[in-house]
C-alpha cells in the first residue's frame, strides 16, 4: 500500500506534475521538497515518529544555488535514505537516458522503478506506481530493447577494442596495425571486417556508423 510519498524535484513544474499524477491514482497530499538535505531530513524525521513514508520519488540532477547542500544529486539521496529506512520504495524519476547509469541504481542502490522525464511519462509514472504497489520492479522501455540487443550479442573485449579505436577515429587498417603491434589477435583487416559485420547483423545494423552510435549511447564505450 503506497499512502505517504515524498518529492525530490527542484523543477516546480516538474513537481506540481508529479503531485497531478499521484492525485489520479488517489494519492492524495504528498510531501515535497526542492532540496536533497530536505528529503533526508524529512525522512529520518518520520522514522523517529514512527509515521514512515512508502515512497520517494527522486530525480538525479540538481541544481546548485546559493544554497550549500550535504547531498548534491538524487543518487547520493538514495544511498543516503537506504541507510536511514532500507525498506522505502524508490523511484527516480528523470531525463538521465544512459543505460549503464541507470541499471547501477537498479544493481547498486535497489531503486524500484524509473520513468524517464519524455513524452507520455506521466502515463508511464502511473504505470510504474501501480507496479510498485503489487512489488513488481519497473524498467522503462528503452532500457529491456538494451537487456535485448545485449542477449543479441555479447560485447567481448575484442569487439570493444576494435570500437574504441575506431570511436577515436581510426580507420580500419590503423585499427588493425594497431592490433599487430599490442599482439592482439586476430588482427587481420578481414577478420575485422568479419568481426563487424557479425556484430551488425546480431544486433540489426545496416553500417558501422550505426553500431558505434548504438554502443556509445548504451554506454558500452
Amino acid at each position: 500500500m503506497i499512502e505517504k510519498v515524498l518529492i525530490a524535484e527542484d523543477h516546480e513544474s516538474a513537481n506540481i506534475s508529479v503531485q497531478k499524477t499521484l492525485g489520479e491514482l488517489g494519492i492524495t497530499n504528498p510531501d515535497y521538497v526542492y532540496y536533497c538535505d530536505d528529503a533526508i531530513m524529512k525522512i529520518k524525521k518520520a522514522v523517529a515518529a514512527g509515521n514512515s513514508y512508502d515512497l520517494l520519488i527522486t530525480d538525479l540532477h540538481f541544481e546548485k544555488d546559493h544554497r550549500e547542500q550535504l547531498l548534491n544529486s538524487g543518487e547520493e539521496l538514495i544511498e543516503a535514505v537506504r541507510k536511514v529506512q532500507p525498506g522505502i520504495k524508490i523511484l527516480v524519476f528523470s531525463a538521465e537516458t544512459k543505460p549503464v547509469l541507470i541499471n547501477n541504481l537498479f544493481q547498486l542502490h535497489h531503486i524500484d522503478a524509473y520513468v524517464r522525464k519524455a513524452r507520455g511519462d506521466a502515463h508511464e509514472l502511473m504505470k510504474a506506481i501501480n507496479s510498485i504497489k503489487i512489488n513488481q520492479p519497473y524498467k522503462p522501455a528503452f532500457l529491456l530493447e538494451q537487456v535485448r540487443l545485449k542477449k543479441a550479442h555479447d560485447f567481448t573485449q575484442y569487439d570493444i577494442t576494435i570500437l574504441s579505436l575506431m570511436v577515436a577515429g581510426k580507420k580500419q587498417q590503423e585499427v588493425s596495425a594497431h592490433l599487430k603491434q599490442n599482439n592482439i589477435n586476430p588482427s587481420g583487416l578481414s577478420s575485422i571486417e568479419k568481426r563487424l559485420k557479425y556484430i551488425k547483423e546480431a544486433l540489426r545494423f545496416t553500417t558501422n556508423e550505426q553500431l558505434i552510435a548504438h554502443c556509445v549511447k548504451m554506454g558500452i564505450l
